[in-house]
This record gives structure tokens, sequence and C-alpha cells, in this order.
């Protein structure tokens, strides 16, 4: 995949641009505590703001891909958010929570863009190879922000480390508008053509088809309603992605509770970190692979490796569970990726990769309140079954819903013919 032309840049600026995403919050939380002298109440008031705003943010600004094009989309999110974040780290409390919303509404939908332009680089045969390594930069992003917003926040005064790191993240999303990768792999109208071509030509050589280009430029026809291809199945689909997220932040928010118990504090990062690498390799393993999983099946799976993380009896066990429960996480949400650029058409696929990030962050923050109550009930070991039993529930409950359906069709089918 990394010798697609085309491929590797698109993968890199997608990692230099959700490296911020990932470590916002964290340094969000350390800048109202430490600099603005509020309480962790407060410091989570912010952080979840901005989270609500992305989730919201995510299909409006997928269906503005789909209609105007990248660089028109994109262009007005560097303005406002390199705006409010050269603002609001100065700010007291109550502007910097107005300004990080505000930013978190228009911030750069660097996922659609990043998998949309990927699905059109690569062949339909490595779509998921190329989707994986998608994930796999996603986990490095995860890994790598926190520690960096720790670093930075221990290195320099918050305020300019917040600044730092939020311009950082609007100049790689302006290199991104610069090189306007290709959205699309056919033409809206042949007459774009050639304009398209000329913006393609830096991304590499394979990029420079009028064809794939022209993807970039707005096309009015992709207006169409979401009712006409938002279909239980899509729906499904979604759901998955978001329980996938509400079992991986919930078993690690029962992992912080159990490092605890522990007394071991100091060693979280290990087992966290033990988390992220059996993620990556799980992803490139599943890239590798020679055929398609359904979502579905994989969703199952990873619940049930989430199980054991309960009969965890120190930090060292705790560490080596933590690993084999990561092993799934990419390749499942790489699944329901894959699994939506099947299902939609490709004129809203911005859309549709919008509403799929969406239910991924409802997901997440559905999970830590969720899980945090069933540890304050029972303790950790009832957080990870709590994460895993409702990641199988889902799988088992959205297998028999299709199962139930293709039964049904069959039936109609057999009626018709009849």
């Amino acid at each position: 995949m990394l010798d697609v032309p085309g491929v590797r840049l698109v993968l890199a600026l997608g990692l230099l641009v959700r490296i911020p995403i990932f470590a916002s919050s964290i340094l969000l939380t350390l800048h109202v505590v430490s600099a603005l002298g509020r309480s962790y109440q407060g410091a989570g008031l912010v952080a979840g703001c901005a989270t609500v705003a992305l989730a919201i943010s995510g299909p409006w600004r997928g269906r503005l891909l789909d209609r105007l094009g990248l660089r028109r989309v994109v262009l007005p999110s560097l303005l406002i958010t390199g705006v409010c974040w050269s603002i609001a780290p100065f700010m007291s409390y109550w502007p910097l929570l107005g300004l990080a919303t505000l930013a978190g509404l228009f911030a750069v939908p660097v996922f659609p863009i990043t998998r949309q332009a990927l699905l059109v680089l690569v062949p339909d045969e490595s779509r998921r190879a190329a989707l994986s390594l998608d994930s796999v930069c996603v986990e490095m992003a995860y890994i790598i922000g926190p520690l960096l917003a720790v670093w930075l926040s221990t290195s320099w005064p918050t305020s300019w480390a917040l600044l730092t790191l939020q311009l950082a993240g609007v100049g790689a999303g302006a290199v991104l508008w610069f090189l306007n990768p290709p959205l699309r792999s056919r033409p809206s109208d042949p007459q774009l053509g050639s304009a398209a071509a000329t913006a393609a030509c830096a991304v590499g050589a394979s990029m420079a088809e009028p064809a794939r280009a022209a993807g970039t430029i707005a096309d009015p026809g992709a207006a169409a309603g979401s009712a006409r291809w938002f279909t239980p199945r899509l729906f499904l689909v979604c759901a998955a992605a978001a329980c996938t997220t509400f079992v991986v932040v919930g078993a690690e928010i029962a992992m912080i509770a159990a490092m605890r118990g522990f007394g071991a504090q100091s060693a979280l990062g290990l087992v966290l970190a033990a988390s992220g690498a059996g993620s990556l390799i799980g992803g490139l393993f599943y890239g590798a692979q020679g055929r398609a999983v359904p979502s579905l099946w994989l969703l199952g799976g990873l619940a049930c490796i989430n199980l054991p993380l309960a009969m965890a009896s120190g930090p060292y066990s705790l560490t080596a569970f933590s690993f084999f429960a990561g092993l799934l996480c990419a390749p499942t949400i790489t699944a329901t990726v894959d699994e939506m650029a099947r299902i939609v058409p490709e004129r809203v696929r911005g859309e549709a990769m919008g509403w799929h990030g969406s239910f991924l962050t409802s997901g997440s923050a559905a999970g830590a309140p969720a899980i945090g109550a069933a540890i304050d009930i029972a303790g950790p070991a009832a957080g990870f079954l709590t994460a895993g039993g409702v990641g199988l529930a889902l799988a088992l409950g959205g297998g028999a819903f299709i199962h139930l359906r293709r039964r049904r069709l069959r039936k109609i089918r057999a009626r018709l013919v009849a």
C-alpha cells in the first residue's frame, strides 16, 4: 500500500492532523486545572463540549464535502480554528469554553477526507488494506497525542503549549488544503476534468487522472437527502462502530480503576501502551488478510477478548490481558468503514463518513460514564464485564436482525417468482 502513489502522503497528513485532536482533551484539562485554577469537573465540561461539537459537525461537514469539495470546506475550517486557538489559550474559563466549542464545530473533517482519499487512490481489492493502515495511523495518533500533550505541558506554560499544538494542527490542515487530494473516482461534470487534474498533480502520478481528481470539486448533485441512503443496514454498521468505541473506552476507564486498586498508577502508561500495541498489530494483520470479516463478528470477538480483563490479579496480568484485548480494536473499526464504503453511493460518502465519525465519538462519550457507574457499584471487574457484555449483546442482536431480514427478503423473492 505504501508504494501506491499518494497513499503515504495522505496517511502522513492524516496522522499529523489527528495528533492534536487526541492531545487537545488532555492539554485542555491540564490548562483549565493548572493555569485557570478550575476543578476537574470544569475541565471535563470544556473537553466534553468540544467533543460534542466534533460529533455534531461530522455529518454536516461531510455533507459539505460532498457538495462543495475539499478546498471550499477546509479553508473556512482553517480560518476559524486558527483564530479560535490563537485567542482561546489566553482567555478566562467561559470564553475558552465557547471558543473551544466553536473550533470543534469547524474542525477540519480529517477522518472522512483521509478515508475518502484512500478509497479513491487504491483499487477495490486493496481497500481493506488501505483502511487498516489508516486505523494504524489513528492508533499512532492516539498514543502520540497524550504523550506529546503531557511533555508540552511540563516544558512550557500550558497556554503556549495549547497554542503551539493547535496551530501545528492548523498547519497540517493547510498542507492538506494545498495538496487537495481527490475524493471522487469519477467526475460529476466532464468540463471540470482539466482543472481537477491540475489540482491533483501534487499528490502523485496516479492522482493526475481527471476522472479521479474531479471529486475534489463541487458537486451540486450530492445534496440528496440522507433518508434515501441511510438504511437500517447502514445504521447497524454505525451502531457497531459506536459500540466498538464504547467497549474500548469503557475498558480503559476500568483499567485506570484497576491500576488504582493495585496501587500501581505509575504503570498505567504501560497497560495502555500494551493495548495500543495490540491494536496496531491487529490492524496490520487484518489488512493483510485475503477476505473481509463482517464487522459484527469482529465486534463480538472484541467483546469476548475484553471479558478476561476482569480476571486480572495485578498490573502484569492486566498488561498481558490488555494486549490481547486490543487486537481486534483497529480491525473492527476498519471493517465498519469498509462496509459503509460499500453500502453508500460515492456521491454521499463524505456525509456517511461524517455520520460514522459521529457514532464513534458518541460511543466513546457514552462509554466513560456508563462504565464509570458500573465501577462505582461493583468495582473494576464489573466495568470490564459491562463493556464486554454490551458489545456482545449488540453483536448478537445485530446478527439476529440481519438473519431475520434475509429470511424475510428470501420469502418475498419466492412469492414474486411464484
